[in-house]
């Protein structure tokens, strides 16, 4: 932290930092919830209409990187300005829209802006704060997510009962009320003066588009597309001269090593957010209205202790949460295997053990990776991360509703007493067993002992 940056004014900006996580959040999940209002409005197909999600988290995804890698060169402070300014744009144009093509372009121009929010979200506390207070820091950004994740399904359910989802649109506007606060508090530093390979950019993005799609269309031409624009992505890094990530970075083996990992828990952890609505319907047979009843105490507590995993990370190292944060999500996971067709009110008591996991161990993940990146390649290191969340999110999503469509007749979980939802006790069996072979991986790679030592760049 800059001496002239005290204590206090970190802390301000951390919650204007998590006011805007929570409803850039908010944005991305509430339209999840009108997807049939806006099928009904346009006279569309289910596979047209879902391209108001799938643009945008497209979009989202690659921006990530691309703004991280601008933050390595321009202020910070003017990147949030035209992230945000553009997702405004976006937002006014959806409420104005007439025609399906013009909601899919205002969505597509709200994720162009939006994308700028989880860039930032992550070099902040790297710039901002030092070693020792980051974990706090992260926490309480990552507060904002839970919080939107939670009020999202509530809010778009509200409004929609209301007004016409097109006001939807109009939750974003409220962003620009932190313009002024991320203009007074963010410095005026730049990065330096290297140009920006745009089309080292330009294969990425192609290439993460392919690899996505050839997951949700289960397209091999897709897929070797995706694996062609890697190979022609890792060709023009090597050969340009200011490529758009540098190779060092590659190398930097502590760096990749938990970059590893981070993809391998954001796919294993997104099957909370991903199966959980899906068993409460089919086994359950809960409505939507009760089935984000049941998911909003989760991502209340996870809100309410997300500060206090950071604390611990500050104090204990990030090992030690990592460890706390698999072995809960492990538990959540073995209960929801044995006890899937419970009662609904011990289903939402396991998510809450799942979440608050989850949140930890992103924050140890997060905070673990921002210790290993040289200033240089901080923004586009972190704008790789996030990134790579969103595609093991994608690919998870895809992969686990090709098995929930194949189902399972026989329950591999021994003490499982519930013949319904086969399948579903299946995956979160293997994927608990994942999590513990994971888990002797990162205790095995890291430096860190439990109970102390800081990270370092290897």
């Amino acid at each position: 932290m800059n001496a002239s940056f005290s204590r206090q004014e970190g802390m301000r900006l951390m919650r204007v930092v998590m006011f805007t996580l929570t409803l850039s959040s908010m944005s991305i999940l509430m339209f999840n919830f009108v997807l049939p209002e806006i099928s009904e409005s346009f006279h569309l197909t289910t596979a047209q209409v879902s391209w108001v999600t799938s643009a945008y988290s497209l979009i989202y995804g690659i921006g990530t990187v691309i703004y991280g890698k601008l933050a390595d060169r321009y202020k910070l402070k003017n990147i949030l300005t035209v992230g945000l300014l553009v997702l405004a744009a976006g937002s006014l144009l959806g409420v104005a829209a007439q025609s399906f093509s013009m909601v899919l372009a205002a969505r597509c121009l709200q994720a162009s802006g939006a994308a700028a929010i989880p860039a930032s979200a992550m070099l902040i506390p790297l710039r901002y704060f030092p070693p020792e207070q980051r974990g706090y820091a992260m926490g309480t950004a990552f507060v904002g997510l839970a919080l939107g994740s939670a009020l999202g399904p509530v809010v778009s359910a509200l409004m929609v009962s209301i007004v016409h989802w097109r006001w939807l649109f109009c939750i974003p506007l409220l962003l620009l009320l932190t313009l002024p606060f991320y203009r007074k508090y963010l410095g005026d530093e730049e990065g330096s003066s290297v140009k920006i390979d745009w089309i080292g950019g330009f294969l990425l993005a192609a290439a993460v588009t392919l690899l996505l799609l050839s997951v949700t269309n289960g397209s091999w031409w897709l897929l070797l597309g995706g694996m062609i624009g890697l190979g022609l992505f890792s060709v023009r890094i090597l050969t340009a001269d200011q490529p758009f990530v540098q190779p060092g970075l590659f190398k930097n083996k502590q760096y990749i090593r938990r970059l590893i990992i981070a993809f391998m828990v954001s796919g294993i952890g997104f099957s909370i957010y991903f199966l959980s609505p899906l068993f409460l319907a089919q086994v359950h047979h809960l409505p939507p209205g009760w089935i984000s009843m049941a998911m909003v105490p989760a991502a209340l507590t996870a809100a309410l202790l997300g500060q206090k995993g950071g604390r611990l990370a500050d104090r204990k190292g990030n090992t030690y949460l990592y460890f706390i944060a698999s072995s809960l999500i492990i538990i959540c996971f073995a209960l929801l295997s044995t006890f899937i067709g419970v009662s609904p009110l011990w289903i939402a008591f396991f998510l809450v053990i799942g979440q608050v996991g989850q949140t930890f161990i992103t924050i140890a993940i997060s905070n673990a990776v921002s210790t290993t990146l040289p200033k240089e390649h901080s923004g586009v290191g972190m704008g790789l991360l996030s990134m790579l969340n969103f595609i093991a999110g994608g690919m998870a999503s895809g992969v686990y509703g090709k098995i929930v469509d194949l189902g399972a007749e026989a329950v591999w979980n021994p003490i499982n007493i519930y013949k319904n939802g086969a399948v579903y006790s299946n995956l979160f069996l293997v994927l608990a067993v994942i999590h513990v072979l994971i888990l002797m991986f990162y205790l095995a790679i890291d430096k860190e002992l439990l109970p102390l030592k800081s990270d370092g760049i290897e």
